[in-house]
This record gives structure tokens, sequence and C-alpha cells, in this order.
């Protein structure tokens, strides 16, 4: 889930991939105990300051918004744009810890589950049903324009409907993408674990262990054995073989299915489907290492430690994602940013800081290779931070960017895509991955999966890991086989 805290420049820390919990499952946190397992907020309910050139930014908190030359009108709206897409990301939100049910499996348990979908949309009142409907697969451009008139909140706003995604504001999905990542239950909205995002794997793995979990780390697996038609271990790079009866992989389907398992053992039909998953990542990570806080123009220094993002408007988001479908990085990028030092001085040496930022568009198969280019790039997001703070630059004792093929190569996940998968209708519950393996066990007996590309998908969540550990626990092929109760 690529939760990981990492020293990337003597004494500076950073979370090397997922930098902000905001989706993870409340339940989950509670039923694991995982706060008495280590894990806190050095802060949470952070707000987004939209940056604006001039120096004249948004400050969005929840359903207000201030600052700018924001009008009273789109205040109002602002409130009622985040009353509906609650109430529709909610409905999303209350499948996280469901198994998806089968279409047309003639089973009663499946056709109970679709129609308490049905209901739960029915149950949204006339109104806002219709809306529901009218909105879950257009794009996010359209529906912003209808509602605001500022250019600087549109821009804001609409990055939550792309980021992690081959998507730009106008691109169909994308407001069912902005719903998915407003559906979480847990209420801190966004937050900065205490000691990065590895703080969130330090307490899961410290839960498991104290149940009797053995973990084995810096052990990459080469290949799914079968025995038959079943699974019956892995294989790990320095040749160690691991016998298991269940083998339950959180690596992405592709990786799963197409590398680790090889085609042969799966049906032409169902490879076919596997290699069609669109994960074509966009997403670079910066990581730069600071010197002193950079001054950012027209930033109060109470608000450096909230979520800053570049995204002046929407056309500008669009015309950033214009190049990635040429096979271009963006010349204008948009961006995620934090200085997680601030609330988290642990993170970096005493008086110094870490910045971390998601950027986007780089896409993965970049048509001059991202060799040199990695170079040209990185001055470019420099350059648009620079726009912002002017003394960046000088405050910066060492930067890195992980381009999606370092993503790929470093986490071994297909397309560097951080969702495992396009988070789009059509990868979305009962589809997602694919058919035949949506509800996370495969069509090989004893294989299943639990990572972001299945159900519900992309985040550090922590539900497809439990919907898939009670499928496992009630699944009869996660038993039949020569090594009963040895799974892995």
């Amino acid at each position: 889930m690529r939760a990981i805290t990492r020293e990337f420049a003597p004494g500076f820390r950073v979370s090397s991939g997922a930098h902000l919990l905001h989706l993870f499952d409340g339940d989950i946190r509670k039923d694991l105990e995982l706060d008495r397992h280590g894990l806190s907020e050095a802060r949470s309910d952070l707000k987004t300051v939209a940056l604006a050139a001039d120096g004249q930014h948004l400050v969005i908190a929840g359903d207000s918004v201030s600052g700018g030359d924001i009008s009273e009108q789109d205040k109002a709206r602002l409130k009622e744009y985040r009353r509906f897409m609650s109430r529709f990301a909610r409905v999303i939100g209350k499948m996280h810890n469901q198994v998806p049910p089968r279409i047309a499996s003639g089973q009663r348990s499946d056709l109970f589950a679709l129609t308490r979908l049905a209901l739960k949309i029915r149950l949204l009142g006339k109104s806002d049903m219709r809306e529901f409907l009218r909105i879950a697969g257009i794009n996010i451009y359209d529906v912003l324009q209808e509602s605001f008139d500022n250019e600087l909140l549109k821009g804001a706003l609409s990055l939550d409907g792309v980021l992690g995604n081959h998507l730009g504001p106008r691109s169909n999905n994308s407001v069912f993408s902005t719903l998915h990542r407003m559906s979480g239950n847990n209420t801190g909205g966004f937050a900065l674990p205490k000691g990065g995002m590895g703080a969130v794997s330090d307490a899961l793995a410290a839960a498991a262990q104290k149940l009797g979990v053995e973990i084995r780390t810096g052990c990459v697996v080469r290949q799914i054995n079968m025995a038959g038609d079943r699974v019956s271990g892995v294989t790990l790079e320095g040749g160690e073989a691991l016998s298991a009866a269940t083998v339950i992989s959180n690596a992405d389907p592709k990786t799963t299915f197409l590398d680790l398992l090889g085609t042969r053992h799966i049906e032409a039909g169902f490879a076919q489907k596997i290699h069609h998953i669109r994960a074509r990542g966009n997403a670079a990570k910066l990581h730069l290492a600071l010197s002193d806080l950079p001054d950012f123009k027209g930033v109060a220094a109470d608000q450096l430690g909230e979520r800053l993002v570049i995204a002046p408007d929407m056309d500008y988001v669009e015309r950033a994602f214009n190049h990635a479908k040429y096979g271009e990085y963006s010349p204008a990028p948009v961006a995620e940013i934090t200085i997680p030092s601030i609330h988290d001085p642990a993170l970096a040496p005493a008086g110094q800081h870490v910045l971390s930022a998601v950027v986007q568009y780089a896409p993965l198969e970049l048509k001059q290779g991202w060799g040199e280019a990695k170079a040209a790039f990185t001055n470019k997001v420099m350059d648009l931070l620079g726009r912002y703070a002017p003394d960046i630059r000088q405050k910066t004792l060492k930067a890195e960017v992980l381009t999606p093929q370092d993503i790929e190569n470093e986490f071994r996940m297909t397309g560097g895509h951080w969702h495992h998968g396009e988070m789009t209708l059509d990868h979305f519950l009962m589809l997602r991955p694919v058919p035949g393996a949506a509800q996370y066990a495969t069509p090989v007996n004893g294989l299943f999966l639990c990572g972001a590309g299945a159900h519900p998908g992309g985040g550090v969540m922590g539900s497809a890991g439990r919907n898939a550990a009670t499928v496992v626990l009630n699944h009869p092929a996660a038993s039949n086989g020569p090594n009963n109760g040895g799974g892995k």
C-alpha cells in the first residue's frame, strides 16, 4: 500500500508513497487497537490552501472557504456542494466493507446485496437521487462549472477528481473519482500520521504480531507455485520455496496473474481481461530536504503546515493533463504539497524541514524515456514551486523525484499506478479488478486478492484486506488442498 517512511537524505525522513491519511477505515483502527500499537496523528483536519500566483490564496476547510476574492454566493454554494457530494460519497463509503455482489449469479445473497445498493440510492430522496444518477458518470469540470464562479476554488476542487489517475477535469469518471476520495469513514479529514505513513504499516504489523502472525520483510516473491489446479505456495527470489494452501496477494492484479502466476495457469479470456486493466501511472512524487521553511508568498506562518495545492483553475489542470495523453510530462504541472515536519519535527534535523508533493502529470511511458528527462522534469517542478515560494531553491539541500517508472521499479506496481488501476465506474465494485475476481477469490483455487486492485480500490484504507480476510475464512478453496491449515 506504499505506506512507507524512509530516509532520503541524512536525517531527513519522508512518506515515500502516500503522504496523507484520509480514507483509512476507523472501525479497522478501533478493532485492531492500532492506537495502542503506536498510531497517532501529528496533525488531523488539515485545511486546503489553494495557492494563487498573486498571493491571494483561498483556504478551504470542509464546507467553508475564505480568502482571495471569494464571493458570498460561492461560500454558500460550497456548503451545498459539500452537502450533496457527501451524501453521494456516503453511499459509496457504506460499500467499502462489503464483499461486492455478483451480477446474474442467481444466488439470494447477491440479489439481496444488489437490492440494498439500489435502496441506498433511492433513499437519497427523489431530488438527490436524480442528481446522483446524472453526475456519477460525467466529469467534474461540468459539475464545478455549474456550481461556482471562482476559478481558483474550482481548480482546487477539481484536483481531488484527478489525483493519482489518468484523468483530467473534463474526463468522464472524474466525478466518481472525487466521490471515492470523499468516501472514507475517517472523520479526521486529511491527516499526517506521527512518524510518517510508515507508522500506519508499523501499527498494523504490531497488531498482527500480537496475534501470532510471522512477518518477513525483504523477501521478494519470484513466482506463485501451483500443484495441479491449485496454488501450493510461493518461491522467493533467492530460491526459497514456502508451502501454503492459500496465497493472498497484495500485489496489483497484473503483477499477480501475468508475472507471478503466469498466464498458462488461467484461461485466455480471463488473462485478456487482466491485460486490459488500465494502470497508466501519471503521478510523480517530489521530496525536498530544506534548510529552513520556504516563504510561500501570502501564506501565513500558521498555514504552511496545511495541505497546499497548485491548481489555479480547471483549464490549467486540463492543459496539464493534455501532455500526458501524448507521452509528455506537463511543463506546468499541478501539485499537492505538504511540509509534515512542521507538525512532526522528528522527520528532519532540528530547525530543518522536509517537503513532500504529489506532482501531475508525468506519464510512465515518456516518449523520450525518463533517463535525461528526469532532471529536466525536476527542474520544471522546482520552477513551479519557485513561482509561489521564490526562495525554495536556495533552501533546498536535496531534491528527489520518483517518476512512475521509479515507483513501478521500487514498489513493483504495474505502470507505477498508485491505485493498481483506474478509479472509474468500469473498475468499481463487482467490476474491480475484473469480473471473475471481484470478490477477492480468483479463478485459481487457493489464490486471493487483497490489494488496491480489489474493491473498494486505491488509498490507504484497510477495507480490501479486511474484506479479503472474511472471504478467505469462509471460502472452501482456502482450506481444500494438500497443506490444510498452512495458508499464508
